[in-house]
């Protein structure tokens, strides 16, 4: 393996570290800047809504731009928006520093899954993107509890501090390290969305979507319902945090065996059921510590067991397209993200906190609905001819 892929991992991981990191940090920045926790919320509910929706409109907008200086000016202004943030005096300018680097992030994540395959031989191209993948995924789930840690200790801008540090790092790596890529074409925009016209396909991005946004219904806001529920304060929701991540990083290892062994079907349909129960129950366990970190560990491995399940189920559903599925499920993801955040904020708003586990729980049942959906429809390959026709 190129010892410059897991360079792209390193550049993954701080960028991907951007979008959550400040989850567990949200009640300092709505004090410090004056707003409440949902608007606080909101910061993560933008940054996920445009990197979903810019990635793959960016890449056919720079499909023509060499990658490594692409790369570079895309670390700039990603440079420039963290800066924004860690000098920002109000929340519209944090919130603008949080779309600039949103916009930036996603160009990059997909920059670093299209360059990887390329600096590798053809039979480790697979491996190239999976390595890539880790990259990111890791920074989702780890980027949180340093952000808590950073935060706590030095203050919110803290983490903004580590991230501006780790992308000038990223810049003086790429520049002397990277080697030119040539530009690839891209898949226009127009064939991608062709193949949601597969109600198999649609579907299961629909699991995806709904999925991850009942998971971040609930862990987007973690930490006020910690403290709501358990009174739990200081290193306990670093601890709390820390065994999230660990469970979570488990379950991808856990879910791809899972679907090798079990098929992505059943798999699929096993993390849904189960983090449905887990997030019905969640507060029902609050009053007795040990059970509560027995659940909070469940959910954070299930929250990840469907994520290789859910490619594999992709690959096997659509296999002459599975590049493009790739990115439309990473598309998928991010809505969720996006989505739950921003409906985890409008129930504090207007609710409280305590609840939106039983939002989140619904919200990840009806995932179940739409993926026995996509099950029971016919497999996306008996129209390849249909698609073909599309994509040409």
């Amino acid at each position: 393996m190129n010892k410059r892929v897991y360079f792209l991992m390193i550049v993954s991981f701080v960028i991907g570290m951007v979008e959550l990191i400040i989850s567990g940090i949200l009640d300092l920045i709505a004090e410090d800047l004056n707003v409440s926790l949902g608007q606080a919320g909101y910061l993560i509910t933008i940054f996920s809504l445009i990197f979903a929706i810019a990635s793959p409109i960016l890449l056919i907008l720079t499909a023509n731009i060499e990658r490594k200086k692409l790369t570079l000016i895309s670390l700039v202004i990603f440079l420039i928006g963290n800066a924004v943030i860690v000098f920002a005096p109000t929340y519209s300018i944090v919130f603008t520093g949080r779309v600039i680097t949103a916009i930036s992030g996603a160009l990059l994540i997909i920059l670093c899954l299209v360059m990887a395959p390329s600096l590798v031989e053809p039979q480790y191209r697979g491996r190239a993107i999976g390595v890539i993948s880790m990259g990111v995924s890791g920074s989702l789930v780890l980027g949180v509890p340093l952000g808590l840690m950073l935060g706590n200790a030095f203050g919110w801008r803290a983490p903004f501090v580590l991230i501006t540090f780790l992308t000038l790092l990223s810049i003086v790596g790429v520049y002397f390290f990277m080697e030119k890529v040539a530009p690839k074409p891209s898949v226009p925009l127009k064939k991608q969305l062709a193949t949601l016209k597969s109600q198999k396909v649609s579907f299961a991005h629909a699991t995806t979507f709904l999925y991850m946004a009942g998971h971040s219904v609930l862990y987007t806001y973690l930490k006020p319902y910690i403290d709501a529920t358990t009174g739990l304060q200081g290193s306990w929701i670093s601890v709390i945090y820390f065994l999230f991540g660990l469970a979570a990083v488990l379950g991808g290892g856990i879910g791809g065996t899972m679907s090798d062994k079990l098929g992505s079907k059943q798999t699929i349909s096993i993390s849904i059921i189960g983090l449905g129960i887990v997030l019905f129950t969640m507060s029902y366990s609050t009053s007795i510590l040990f059970v509560f970190l027995v659940v909070l560990m469940i959910w954070g491995m299930l929250s990840w067991v469907i994520s290789p399940a859910m490619q594999s189920y992709l690959i096997e559903t659509s296999p002459e397209t599975s590049d493009i599925q790739q990115s439309l499920s990473n598309s998928s993801l991010h809505l969720g993200i996006a989505a739950g955040s921003l409906a985890g904020g409008v129930v504090i708003e207007q609710a409280s906190v305590e609840i939106n586990p039983t939002i989140g729980a619904f919200l990840v049942l009806l995932s179940l609905v739409t993926v026995i959906i996509s099950i029971r429809k016919k497999s996306a390959v008996h129209h390849k001819s249909n698609l073909d026709k599309q994509l040409i």
